[in-house]
C-alpha cells in the first residue's frame, strides 16, 4: 500500500531544506508546492505579522470523494519549522535501517517525518480510489519556538471536528492524551544601591530578596503532573554597589489546569513576601500561553484512534506527555486532538534518527485513521 521508495526519498528531500526556526520562507513555499501538486487547496494564513516567523501556516483542504454528510471533516497537523543546528542537512541512509544526518546537524524527523507521512498517505487514499470525508492538513510554522505559528491561528480557519498530530515522541502506537499547559513568568526585583563596603546596610539587595524569594518556591517536579522551573537568574553591577535589580525567568506546567493556576500563584507569593519583608517590591508577570488538554481513554478520538491503529498491527497505548505540542492550541480551540508519536528518536541533537520502518508505518497510520473517520 505505501511506497518505501517513494516515502523515503520525500523525507529525504524535506529535510535538505533549511528551515530552522524563525526562518520558515523556504519550506513554505516547497510545501505549497507539493499539496497544490496533489490537488489541494492550499491557504497560508496572516499569522506571519503575529508570529515574527518566516512564514504562515499552511491551510490544504483535501475535498471529500464520499458525499455521505455524516462523514466527518477530521485534521492532520505537523509542523514545517526544525531546531538548530538545521541548516545544510546531510541524510544518510544506514544499514541498520535507521536515516540519520552526517552527526554535524539534527535530521529534522522533527517533525518532516510526519509532513513526508501525510503526503504519502494523500497519495495512497488517490490512487486506491479509498472513500473519505473532507480532511485538512494543517502545516505550522514556529511550533519550535513555544507554539508561535498554531497560537497565531484564526479559530475560522479550522473546519475539521477533530484530529491528530503527528508530533510526539515514543513507539509507535503511543497516543499522548494529555499534555500540560505552560506559563511563561518574568520576575523583576528591585533593591537600593548603596557602597558595598562603606554602608552597605543603607541598600537593599535584589540578588538577596530574589534568593530568599526563590528558597521560598516549590521547584522541579512537583507532583505527577506538575512541574516548573527558573531559567535564568540575573543581577549585573559593579562588586563595590549593592545590586538594585534582578531580573528572573521561569517556567511552570500543569496537565490540569488550575494546578497551573495554583503554582503560579504559589510562585507570585513567595517573590511578594520577600520583596515586602524587605522593604522593596517586585514585578511578576505571567502569562499562560498554551492551556492545557486531557482525554479519558474512552473518549471516542481515543477509541477511534485506538481502532484505527490495530487495523495495521499497532498496539495502541495512551500516556501523558510532559511538553507541549500545538495540540494544545487545537484542543484549546475545542477541537479534540491526540498526538501520536512518530518513531523519531533523540530529537534535538545530532544524534537524531528515524526507522524506515517507522515512517512506513506512520504513513499507513495516516491512511488507516481516514478510513476509519469515514465509518460512520
Amino acid at each position: 500500500m505505501i511506497e518505501q521508495e517513494r516515502l523515503v526519498k520525500e523525507f529525504i528531500s524535506l529535510v535538505q531544506v533549511d528551515s530552522e526556526t524563525r526562518f520558515e520562507q523556504e519550506i513554505c513555499v516547497v510545501l505549497k508546492e507539493k499539496f497544490s501538486s496533489l490537488g489541494l487547496k492550499v491557504v497560508e494564513d496572516d499569522s506571519m505579522a503575529k508570529s515574527g516567523h518566516g512564514a504562515g501556516n499552511l491551510i490544504c483542504t483535501l475535498e471529500a470523494t464520499d458525499a455521505n454528510p455524516a462523514i466527518p471533516t477530521i485534521f492532520f497537523t505537523c509542523h514545517m519549522d526544525t531546531v538548530a543546528p538545521g541548516n545544510g542537512i546531510k541524510p544518510q541512509i544506514g544499514e541498520d535501517g535507521y536515516i540519520r544526518s552526517d552527526g554535524t546537524t539534527i535530521l529534522g524527523s522533527d517533525d518532516k517525518a510526519g509532513i513526508a507521512a501525510m503526503l504519502e498517505g494523500i497519495q495512497v487514499l488517490k490512487e486506491q480510489n479509498i472513500p473519505h470525508g473532507r480532511i485538512q492538513f494543517v502545516i505550522t510554522a514556529g511550533e519550535e519556538s513555544g507554539l508561535k505559528g498554531a497560537r497565531a491561528m484564526e479559530r475560522s480557519s479550522m473546519e475539521a471536528e477533530y484530529g491528530f498530530a503527528l508530533d510526539s515522541n515514543g513507539n509507535l502506537g503511543a497516543i499522548a492524551t494529555a499534555a500540560p499547559g505552560r506559563a511563561e513568568i518574568e520576575i523583576i526585583f528591585h533593591g537600593k544601591t548603596a557602597h558595598a563596603g562603606v554602608n552597605p546596610e543603607d541598600g537593599i539587595s535584589a540578588i538577596q530578596v530574589a534568593s530568599k524569594a526563590v528558597s521560598r518556591m516549590s521547584l522541579g517536579r512537583i507532583d505527577n503532573e506538575t512541574t516548573a522551573n527558573i531559567g535564568s537568574f540575573s543581577g549585573v553591577g559593579p562588586l563595590n554597589v549593592v545590586c538594585d535589580k534582578v531580573k528572573m525567568e521561569a517556567e511552570a506546567r500543569s496537565i490540569v489546569q488550575h494546578k497551573l493556576e495554583a503554582q503560579i500563584e504559589a510562585m507570585q507569593k513567595a517573590c511578594e513576601s520577600a520583596a515586602a519583608e524587605a522593604g522593596t517590591t517586585c514585578e511578576f508577570n505571567a502569562d499562560i500561553v498554551y492551556a492545557s488538554y486531557m482525554h479519558d481513554d474512552s473518549a471516542p478520538i481515543v477509541q477511534l484512534t485506538s481502532r484505527a491503529m490495530s487495523t495495521i498491527g499497532l498496539t495502541a497505548k495512551t500516556f501523558h506527555s510532559g511538553g507541549g505540542s500545538d495540540a494544545n492550541i487545537f484542543n484549546g480551540m475545542g477541537i479534540p486532538t491526540v498526538n501520536l508519536a512518530v518513531g523519531y528518536l533523540d530529537i534535538h541533537t545530532v544524534k537524531e534518527r528515524i526507522a524506515i520502518s517507522d515512517l512506513v508505518k506512520t504513513a499507513e497510520l495516516v491512511v488507516a485513521l481516514v478510513k476509519e473517520a469515514a465509518k460512520v
